[in-house]
Order: structure tokens, then C-alpha cells, then sequence
């Protein structure tokens, strides 16, 4: 515990055999109470691995249910076992577990409700080898996403995420796409809401066994992001009703 409060680490995971030990190896439980591990369908051992490893919350689904699936189970666990902070991790080592105590510090403190790892604050991303049409991609949404929602973030795309307990109940994420634009769409629900987010400073790497989609995904993706965007500042604008927005 921080402060008084639980924290919950969540990792989503798919086919993170390789990568899974060395992620879990370094998340601090000297304040960490718990992990809670979603493979979703994987076709190698990750989740015989997570039960070896001594992970307590082990959960597989049968079948694939998409990334954004993926994290609805990761959330609506962690807030069943009674999480007060809930850190989103991915298990394939892409991002440090060690920020673990800078982001939830954060919550813990009463300083902001959520915070992002951002991978564009001091060029991590380019420094961690990810490819230049992903970094342009990425700095072409992010600044339309600023535009339409009137923020200033670094990054929306960002897989590294802490949320307080309080931000996650006052949402409806459940409603959300079980694809990867449920990222985005958890995101705009937040600022709907009038939470702010808090980012820090995050390093990143890019190897072979780390997860990563390809250009058509991307391109999908990127459009759900548009979409996302628009729509919510046609809500905010009072020129339409959009259900992820209906909590």
C-alpha cells in the first residue's frame, strides 16, 4: 500500500510468454498488493508461466476477446478485489514496471486522478527504436485529439496507465470497443467526466518479442481514433448524444 490505499497491477496479456517473467520481476511490491493476470486465448504458456511465477489472479479467456476485452476483465477484477489504484501494465517489457512508484504516488497523493506513461516526453520513443511512421502517425493524432478535445497531452496511445478507483466507477468503459481504440475511448470518457490526466516521462523498447500492430491494424485503429475524437466535441458541443458517453 501507498498512502493508505491498494494498488492493483494489471497486466493484459497475449502470447507474453518471453517477455512475462522480466515484467514481473520488476514490479515493486513494496507497494504493490496485487497482480491480476487476463490472457487473452494466448496460444503459448503465458498463463502457465503467471501461475508459476506465483501470480494469485490468474484469468484465461477461451476465446480472444480483443485488447479493449482484455482490459474491461483487468479492470472490473481489480475493482472487485477492492483496488484504490489500478496500474495497466503490458507483460511484454515494453514498458518499465519501475515508474510504478512515480505513477501511483501520483493518485496515492491526491495530486491527479490518473496519469499516463508517455513515451513522446524526452523522446523515448524514437530513442526505444519505434518506427518513424508509427512516431509520425502517433504526433498527427495526438495533435488532432488535443484540437477536439481541448487538451494538452503528450500522447493518447500510450499503453502504460494508472487510474484511481474513483476514475474508473465513474466511467462506463464496459461500453467501450473490445478493439484497440478502447484506449481512446476510456480516454475521452475520462475527460467527458472532467478528470485531468497527469503524464510522466516513460522509456520504451522495441524488440522483436514486444507486442506491436501492424499498418492495417494501425490504420483501423487510427480512424477509431478520429471517430473518437469528433464525437466528442460534438457532445461536448451539445450537437448529439453518443452512448459512450451515456454514464
Amino acid at each position: 500500500m501507498l498512502n493508505g490505499k491498494k494498488i492493483i497491477v494489471v497486466l493484459p496479456a497475449y502470447n507474453a510468454e518471453l517477455t512475462l517473467e522480466k515484467t514481473y520481476n520488476e514490479i515493486p511490491f513494496d507497494i504493490v498488493d496485487d497482480v491480476i493476470l487476463v490472457d487473452d486465448a494466448s496460444k503459448d504458456n503465458t498463463s502457465e508461466l503467471g501461475r508459476k511465477l506465483g501470480i494469485k489472479h490468474v484469468i484465461k479467456h477461451e476465446k480472444n476477446k480483443g485488447y479493449g476485452g482484455n482490459q474491461k476483465t483487468c479492470y472490473n477484477t481489480a475493482l472487485g478485489l477492492g483496488a484504490d489504484i489500478v496500474i495497466m501494465l503490458h507483460p511484454d517489457y515494453q514498458y518499465t514496471p519501475k515508474l510504478i512508484h512515480a505513477m501511483s504516488s501520483i493518485i496515492a497523493f491526491d495530486v491527479y486522478p490518473a496519469v499516463f506513461g508517455s513515451r513522446i516526453l524526452g523522446m523515448g520513443a524514437l530513442k526505444g527504436g519505434m518506427p518513424l511512421y508509427k512516431f509520425i502517425f502517433n504526433r498527427m493524432l495526438t495533435l488532432f485529439q488535443n484540437i477536439m478535445m481541448g487538451q494538452k497531452l503528450s500522447e493518447y496511445h500510450t499503453g502504460y496507465r494508472a487510474f484511481s478507483a474513483n476514475v474508473l466507477n465513474s466511467v462506463n468503459y464496459n461500453i467501450c470497443s473490445d478493439d484497440f481504440v478502447f484506449d481512446n475511448e476510456i480516454c475521452a470518457q475520462i475527460f467527458m467526466k472532467g478528470h485531468e490526466i497527469a503524464e510522466v516521462t516513460c522509456p520504451t523498447k522495441y524488440f522483436p518479442e514486444a507486442s506491436s500492430i501492424n499498418f492495417k491494424r494501425s490504420s483501423i485503429y487510427g480512424m477509431g481514433v478520429l471517430r473518437t475524437s469528433i464525437i466528442y466535441r460534438l457532445q461536448k458541443m451539445g450537437l448529439g448524444s453518443f452512448y459512450i458517453f451515456s454514464k
